[in-house]
């Protein structure tokens, strides 16, 4: 899809709902509140699983929050304005030792920006947050035994939460483009007073 984004600054964010609270896990199995990953910075929120193998789910949506990273990086004035949260809505399997492993891939050693990978203790503890942002999952089954197969059914949506934890934009397949992302994160930066060349 080519798709040219109005300039940063040039447009305004609507503000559509409160980021979702709750209870979580980080990639050290320390108990937290998602509100500590959703305030006093610029979010970018991705629901995933590990496992993912479907290349329009939780890979692309990892190849795009990678490409919105490095230029980002490119940016000093960007430096601890902005942070990443990838939050598991598989916590039997994503265990906080197997998201501290995936997440050491993917967050790299620079800290230009943080990259959270959280997860839940469990199913009671994730459903409030899934139900919260409006994000649907569903657990696939082998039609032939009824078991589950360790795949999950879910539309693809990424949340921008501003620095006082309201979702700004709310992306789908379509729209989680690298070019508009970034732009939406400078607009929100630029809202909050912060100067980029």
């Amino acid at each position: 899809m080519d798709c040219v984004p109005p300039v940063a600054g040039s447009y305004k964010l609507e503000r559509i709902q409160p980021a979702t609270e709750g209870a979580v896990l980080d990639a050290k199995g320390k108990r937290r509140r998602l509100s500590e990953f959703t305030q006093g910075q610029v979010t970018l929120l991705a629901f995933m699983y590990a496992s993912c193998a479907d290349p329009n789910g939780c890979p692309y949506a990892l190849t795009v929050m990678h490409l919105v990273k490095d230029q980002l990086e490119k940016l000093p004035e960007t430096r601890g304005q902005v942070r990443f949260v990838s939050l598991s809505f598989d916590p039997v399997r994503d265990t906080p030792q197997v998201l501290a492993l995936y997440g050491g891939d993917h967050s790299g050693a620079r800290q230009h920006l943080a990259w959270d990978f959280l997860t839940t203790r469990s199913r009671r503890d994730l459903l409030p947050i899934l139900h919260g942002f409006g994000q649907d999952v569903g657990v696939d089954i082998d039609k032939a035994t009824g078991k589950p197969v360790g795949t999950y059914s879910h539309v693809l949506k990424v949340f921008l939460i501003d620095r006082q934890r309201t979702v700004r934009e709310i992306y789908t397949t379509d729209y989680l483009l690298p070019a508009m992302v970034l732009n939406d994160i400078k607009t929100l930066l630029m809202e909050e007073g912060v100067k980029l060349k």
